[in-house]
């Protein structure tokens, strides 16, 4: 005869092994997928951990990249002003004329008793000269570099010396009168007024080349390579 139990089913005594082995799996399935999902962050975290290490290297680049043009931007302006300047300096220097070495050589083909009233001078020339038809009987401005004195001289001799004397000069091509004769009404000689002495009008023209530094040195006679004596 097979026994009967008669107690109730919660009040009944569990065997040992049942359902233990299921809780098992159950908590080694939580624990795997636990360690899995600690895993997955991990790997998450050092992969952001390492995007922003790359990020501020790159960051960090690009500022020393900046900062690099910055300086070759400023450097590339200082060297554009510094060609400016030297091509305005270059451009002065082209149009300057030697007026230290001519007023020191003019200063030793004057007769005695002679003297200037005013002087110009261009490298360029007049570029009105070139538009303009010559006045006949006049000497026109030459359109090269050249050079006009005006001053005051005892005799029409010395205009005539002043001449040969003036086409001595460094760099002269051609020296032309453009008015020699005794001022009306006579009077006494002054700086500004030549009186009874001869007043006179030349133009020098200067053969185009570059000018230079070298000028004579004073001497207190006309050295005979101007037409000058003893």
């Amino acid at each position: 005869m097979k026994p009967v139990n008669l107690l109730p089913q919660e009040g009944r005594r569990r065997p040992a092994d049942e359902g233990a082995g299921k809780s098992a799996y159950i908590v080694c399935g939580v624990l795997a997928l636990m360690l899995v999902m600690v895993a997955a962050y991990v790997l998450t975290a050092n992969n952001v951990t390492e995007r922003k290490n790359q990020a501020a290297v790159a960051g960090a680049e690009a500022d020393r990249v900046e900062a690099e043009v910055a300086a070759q931007t400023n450097y590339t302006s200082f060297a554009d002003i510094a060609q400016q300047r030297l091509a305005s300096v270059a451009g002065v220097a082209q149009t300057r004329f030697d007026w230290e070495r001519l007023l020191r050589e003019v200063s030793l083909v004057m007769p005695d008793g002679s003297w200037l009233q005013a002087t110009d001078a261009s490298v360029a020339g007049d570029p009105a000269a070139l538009a303009t038809e010559a006045v006949p009987g006049t000497a026109p401005i030459p359109v090269g570099p050249y050079a006009s004195f005006v001053g005051c001289t005892p005799d029409q001799s010395d205009v005539a010396q002043i001449m040969v004397r003036l086409r001595q000069l460094h760099r002269v091509e051609d020296v032309k009168l453009k008015e020699s004769a005794r001022q009306v009404g006579g009077g006494q000689a002054t700086v500004d007024n030549c009186g009874s002495l001869y007043k006179f009008d030349v133009v020098v023209s200067f053969t185009p080349t570059g000018p230079v530094s070298e000028a004579p040195r004073g001497s207190g006679q006309v050295p005979a390579a101007l037409g000058g004596g003893s």
